[in-house]
């Protein structure tokens, strides 16, 4: 199984979050790569068997939109069929933005892995565990 784990980070946050998706995915066997949201494109999907995307909540609970959002655009039509899981985190609302984006990804026919996980600032003890659990989802 080889997977992509994509992401983008402010503060850190998000990064730590993909790091231990990373960890997971390896600790299930997986073959991992870690990728910023800048150095990955709609072109590498078909190489990967699945991929974890990562984005925290920005502005009004939306996805980064000047380089998340324009990787991920490019990605969303190779996404049907692909197994996908989503991360990130927020510092205020309630996980609006990572409602709207599950959604908007079941549209296109993506296969959720897993549920999504979100944790609040940066991640505790809990959130370092279903990151990693999200890992292993993606490499059964």
């Amino acid at each position: 199984m080889k997977i992509a784990v994509v992401y983008w980070s402010g503060t850190g946050n998000t990064e730590a979050m993909a790091q231990s998706v990373e960890a997971g995915a390896k600790a299930a066997g997986a073959e991992v790569e870690l990728f910023t949201a800048d150095a990955f494109s709609g072109d590498m999907t078909a190489d990967y068997d699945a991929i974890a995307f990562g984005c925290p909540s920005m502005g009004d609970e939306e996805l980064e939109d000047s380089e998340f959002r324009p990787m991920f655009d490019s990605c969303v039509s190779s996404l049907a069929g692909k197994k996908i899981a989503l991360f990130g985190s927020y510092g205020w609302g309630d996980g609006e933005w990572m409602r709207n984006w599950e959604q908007e990804c079941l549209s296109f026919g993506a296969k959720l892995a897993c549920d999504f996980v979100i944790c609040n600032d940066a991640p505790d003890d809990d959130a370092v565990s279903a990151c990693e659990n999200l890992g292993a989802a993606l490499a059964k």
